[in-house]
């Protein structure tokens, strides 16, 4: 039998078309997205609007980097540490690199195992790939360290282009605090999913209903886009 409205027309022939359906849809607590939840939905449209603000950064930092007369620093020689009396260029960046990439893998897994319901394999990959983060929070905190030990300021530094400093404090910065509040957010994630929160449908933050496993994957959608940042980050502003 046919789905009927209460005024005994079909649900197409009840809706209006156009704007006037859109407005319908949203203002009868219908999704609007109808094959994604509203946390999905809404994780998707927080993550296009950071696309913008991450693309904003480096186009400032490509524009700064072309215009300027003064000689921009190298960052093979700026970003070198020094291990056994041998200057090796980029090593540091490389192993920040390594560990946040990895970090996505242990993140895609957790999200595997968390929809087959194994809570003890979801809590160790969660916390492994919290673990991961952290490290590389601590690894740019010894590079800003080093840096401003060496001189670096968002005004100027010893090697050149003034604009070298403030580009570097901004994007990696603006970065490094992306992958804070990530590791944050995913210690939450991983104590509820250790209490049993989303088989229990224990109501609470980050907790909407029973077996809502999806905020395992929502918390990957945000990592998987940190992660994706940084490649873009470690090409523009390290290998050019």
């Amino acid at each position: 039998m046919a789905e009927t409205t209460l005024d005994g027309t079909a649900p197409e022939q009840s809706r209006p078309a156009g704007l006037r359906g859109v407005a319908a849809d949203w203002a009868s607590d219908q999704r609007a997205f109808k094959s994604a939840s509203w946390g999905k939905a809404m994780m998707w449209i927080f993550l296009l609007s950071d696309t913008f603000i991450f693309g904003c950064f480096l186009l400032a930092y490509m524009t700064a980097r072309m215009s300027t007369t003064v000689p921009w620093p190298n960052a093979s020689e700026v970003f070198a540490l020094h291990i056994g009396g041998v200057e090796v260029p980029l090593i540091l960046i490389a192993i920040m690199t390594f560990v946040l990439i990895s970090s996505s893998g242990s993140m895609a897994i957790a999200v595997n195992f968390a929809y087959r319901r194994n809570r003890r394999a979801t809590v160790a990959l969660l916390l492994v790939t919290a673990l991961l983060g952290a490290t590389f929070v601590g690894m740019q905190a010894f590079e800003w360290t080093k840096l401003i030990s060496e001189g670096v300021r968002p005004w100027g530094n010893p090697w050149g282009a003034a604009q070298f400093g403030s580009s570097f404090f901004m994007i990696t910065g603006f970065h490094g605090t992306h992958v804070t509040f990530g590791v944050i957010f995913l210690l939450i994630v991983a104590r509820k999913v250790w209490r049993g929160d989303y088989d229990d449908g224990a109501r609470g933050f980050f907790t909407s209903r029973r077996g809502d496993y999806e905020h395992v994957e929502i918390m990957g959608l945000y990592w998987h886009f940190v992660d994706l940042v940084w490649v873009f980050i470690f090409a523009f502003f390290y290998l050019w």
